[in-house]
């Protein structure tokens, strides 16, 4: 039987020291399969933001372990999680963190060249996926130009443009309007089935249950419905 691509084994994190001591994530145990499209939604405080930083290697856990794409992220030196990062995971965040001194195209460009692309196969593929999130002749604009739910999709071909195994997204739709929200769900949902890589979205609202293939409910640092490892 072959490995989880993401295993969350008995994971504990905290924060603060002291009576200030949080503890966010409790003994969470979780796992998810190649291609999966997981929505995790739970409320503000209760570690989603967490949890993706741990699958993400931006974080690690005080106690438990978590494997990502065949790596031990919990033991990984900085050396192997900077290559994991920047060649396995690409991040859509909220409020789309692009470079505003950049085009489309260059912010797209950007997130390739980081994996080690050449700059001609880097342009090329930041046209393409510009041209499938619906942005094919915005490649010039600068986010400043751009509508809200533009620069989402912009933010969503920047992290698919490498051809990353995971694709994590925190809030995503957190910025935007019901309608454009709408938009770029169905639009990652595409991405998923098309290229396979598997999407962690996490959010506190209930309505992007429907978007997900499986829906991960967190409560008090744990899983509120019972999910095997």
């Amino acid at each position: 039987m072959s490995e989880p691509l993401v295993l969350i084994d008995r994971v504990r994190k905290a924060y603060g020291s002291g009576a200030a001591r949080q503890l966010v994530l409790d003994h969470l145990s979780l796992k998810m399969e190649a291609g999966e499209f997981a929505v995790v939604l739970g409320p503000s405080g209760c570690g989603k933001t967490t949890l993706l930083n741990l699958i993400g290697g931006l974080d690690t856990p005080d106690a438990g372990r978590v494997r990502a794409c065949g790596l031990d992220l919990t033991n990984a030196s900085r050396v192997e999680l900077t290559a994991y990062r920047a060649r396995s995971v690409g991040f859509v965040f909220q409020f789309y963190n692009l470079l505003p001194t950049l085009t489309a195209q260059e912010n797209v460009e950007a997130g390739v060249r980081v994996a080690g692309v050449d700059r001609e196969p880097a342009r090329e593929a930041s046209r393409s996926l510009l041209a499938r999130v619906g942005l094919g002749s915005l490649g010039d604009r600068f986010p400043s130009q751009l509508s809200g739910g533009e620069q989402q999709r912009v933010a969503i071909a920047r992290a698919l443009a490498k051809q990353p195994r995971l694709l994590l997204a925190d809030e995503p739709t957190g910025n935007l309007d019901e309608e454009t929200a709408g938009g770029v769900l169905d639009l990652m949902r595409e991405l998923n089935e098309e290229t396979g890589t598997t999407f962690v979205v996490v959010s506190h609202n209930p309505v992007l249950a429907r978007a997900g293939k499986r829906v991960v409910r967190l409560s008090h640092g744990g899983l509120a419905e019972p999910s095997p490892v």
